[in-house]
């Protein structure tokens, strides 16, 4: 009896997920960042500050910032020190600093200066995991090799009940299993939009938001922020 509550629930978890992609494909069916960068690594170090952070602030700093920091071997001979103070206006700046000049240094010394286009070799750099290294991927590439989670990815999966884990990598590799591979890209720029400008984090009546439309049970479910 157990294992046939699983399989149906799994089976409702999956339907539920594609009809909110189909929403997602409909509305943004074209995955773009709203992050500012005019070259590869400067998107690399833009979703590296971005981590905790809104897209409206990073924006607001790397505006003037990537007028100085523009390839590889800026970013790889930069002092850590005066960049922590340059973008000392974003959540652990100086972690993030520090992050940001090493993994420029491994790319000059160990990928030739090119950013990596696996996530294998992208998890090798400094303040870059599962999430990171698929927005990167995304964005940069178009590959679509899995699914990144955010805190916007995060809310809604657990809204939706989509998960029963709260640790990003985990959803995400829930959500793999529940959405078809030719629908990954869609998810995260998707509800990313969706989070910022049709439904925010802050409970709040959302029954006429779209999704919520397709599961009204959503609309009481608002999880706390890890």
């Amino acid at each position: 009896m157990d294992e046939l509550f699983r399989d149906v629930h799994k089976e409702e978890r999956k339907k539920r997920a594609q009809e909110i992609v189909r929403y997602l494909r409909r509305s943004y069916p074209e995955p773009k960042s709203e992050l500012a960068y005019d070259t590869p690594f400067q998107f690399v170090a833009a979703v590296i500050l971005s981590a905790q952070c809104t897209d409206k602030k990073v924006n607001a700093v790397t505006e003037t910032l990537w007028k100085k920091y523009k390839t590889v071997d800026d970013f790889a001979t930069a002092s850590v020190a005066v960049f922590s103070n340059e973008t000392s206006s974003i959540t652990y700046h100086q972690s993030k600093a520090r992050y940001i000049v090493s993994a420029a240094q491994m790319i000059r010394d160990q990928f030739n200066g090119e950013v990596p286009q696996t996530e294998r070799e992208l998890i090798l750099l400094p303040g870059v995991a599962y999430k990171t290294a698929h927005v990167v991927l995304g964005e940069l590439f178009s590959v679509w090799e899995g699914i990144p989670t955010d805190t916007h990815v995060r809310r809604f999966a657990l809204r939706f009940d989509l998960t029963d884990n709260t640790e990003l990598t985990k959803i995400s590799k829930d959500l793999e299993v529940l959405i078809p591979k030719k629908d990954w890209k869609y998810v995260n720029n998707g509800l990313v939009l969706y989070g910022r400008y049709v439904c925010p984090a802050l409970p709040h009546a959302c029954e006429e938001h779209p999704l919520t439309k397709l599961w009204p049970k959503a609309a009481l479910r608002w999880p706390k922020a890890k």
